[in-house]
């Protein structure tokens, strides 16, 4: 999965808006760069520990806990514990709304899709029953295996584990967050320009801020150097490339914004373990919920 800012690989198809991820035997710790994306996550640690930044507050997760990050908000996560698993599971609220004018759709379902309410963040204690969990696992299972009614028990699923929820905490109201706004406006022009020869000094500018200032904005808000984001989303981008195109090694660190392609091979290397034709062979249309394995280097 590419995991950066606003994510632009879609979640599912267009028929079935739906995803997960399983995260585990990790050989070494990671940080995933702080992104957002209109889809709920609900993010599921199984075993382990994990933490989870949303919205620029902390939470540190163990085996059987459960946060949800509603649909625009920035969030980033990352774990040293070698042993963590956990799912991420990825849809629009529309797959689990009925699309109707009710009392439903004007009081939950409409408010969450557009920003006005807001499910907490972390899913209490009280809802994290053996039953309730169980639900996640199921979700899990099921569209790991696909039976003929899995798309119908999904939605039934999620809208049971999302009753729960509200059961215990009802929906509160959005704050305005400007700054956020800021950042994802910072995170988006990145997003739109990381292929080519962007510098600090680009972005500053583009900003209205001094260099000094906007490298420490930066570095505080979004938890990485700006080197090592554009870095981050340049190395994501050529292993989504390598595993879903037959382009060549040298296309692909073009494509990508690398300055060469011994340097990209070489930075490929150090943060991969292994050659770009190397993980080509390993990871060549492979499912993307399988086992996250590669490092998180300086590029």
């Amino acid at each position: 999965m590419n995991y950066m800012l606003r994510e632009s690989k879609s979640h599912g198809t267009p028929e079935y808006p739906y995803s997960h991820y399983t995260i585990s035997n990790l050989r070494h710790s990671f940080q995933m760069p702080v992104h957002w994306h209109d889809e709920l996550e609900v993010i599921y640690v199984r075993q382990g520990k994990l933490w989870v930044n949303v919205g620029g507050t902390v939470y540190n997760m163990t085996g059987g806990q459960v946060v949800i990050v509603n649909p625009r908000q920035l969030h980033l996560m990352g774990s040293d514990d070698m042993s963590v698993r956990y799912h991420t599971l990825l849809f629009p609220v529309e797959l689990i709304s009925f699309q109707s004018q009710d009392e439903l759709e004007q009081t939950v379902f409409h408010p969450l899709r557009t920003g006005k309410l807001m499910l907490h963040t972390k899913v209490p204690e009280a809802v994290l029953t053996p039953e309730n969990l169980a639900l996640l696992d199921r979700v899990v299972q099921i569209n790991d295996r696909k039976n003929s009614m899995y798309q119908l028990e999904t939605r039934l699923l999620l809208l049971r584990f999302l009753m729960e929820v509200l059961r215990i905490c009802p929906l509160v109201q959005a704050d305005t967050d400007e700054e956020g706004k800021l950042q994802r406006e910072m995170l988006e022009y990145i997003r739109i320009h990381y292929k080519d020869r962007i510098t600090l000094s680009d972005m500053a500018k583009q900003f209205h801020l001094s260099s000094k200032y906007y490298s420490r904005y930066f570095k505080e808000h979004f938890h990485l150097t700006f080197s090592e984001y554009i870095g981050q989303m340049r190395m994501d981008h050529a292993r989504d490339l390598l595993e879903n195109t037959d382009l060549s090694v040298t296309e692909i660190a073009i494509q990508c914004g690398f300055s060469g392609i011994s340097f990209f091979i070489r930075r490929f290397t150090e943060a991969n373990g292994c050659s770009p034709l190397k993980w080509r062979q390993q990871h060549k249309n492979a499912e993307k919920y399988a086992t996250v394995s590669y490092k998180m280097a300086e590029l």
